[in-house]
């Protein structure tokens, strides 16, 4: 993906001010919200490795499959962000997506944790 193109995450800006740092590593995401976005863009741009590392060791599968040939990401809804204290926050959200014709609707509320300085994804709840 081009580093000029913007952010799949929907932040309106560049990917490679946005998620990119967190995708290579360079950069923690500085809150839930961002862990949030930088994995919908990690789904959307197949990047296994970074969901599982950026996924709690508590509760981390330890594979994931492959991406769906040919699901395509249409968007990213951001309902709410809610810190709950320093560590720990939830954040809501739709992702959409097509896959053989279909729409797909993923709603979750998301549960974080920072742990070390880090945030991770623990688990979420569908709704």
């Amino acid at each position: 993906m081009s580093t000029f193109l913007p952010c799949p995450c929907g932040s309106n800006r560049p990917y490679a001010g946005c998620c990119a740092p967190c995708h290579d590593g360079s950069t923690p995401a500085a809150s839930a919200e961002a862990l949030m976005r930088s994995r919908y863009s990690a789904y959307v741009m197949g990047l296994c490795d970074y969901l599982l590392a950026s996924w709690h060791p508590r509760t981390r599968p330890a594979a994931l499959a492959p991406p769906a040939p040919g699901q395509r990401w249409l968007g990213l809804d951001l309902r709410r962000s809610r810190p709950i204290d320093d560590d720990h926050a939830e954040v809501e959200f739709v992702a959409r997506s097509k896959l053989g014709g279909r729409a797909q609707r993923l709603h979750e509320v998301s549960r974080f944790v920072r742990d070390g300085g880090r945030w991770y994804y623990v688990d979420g709840d569908l709704k």
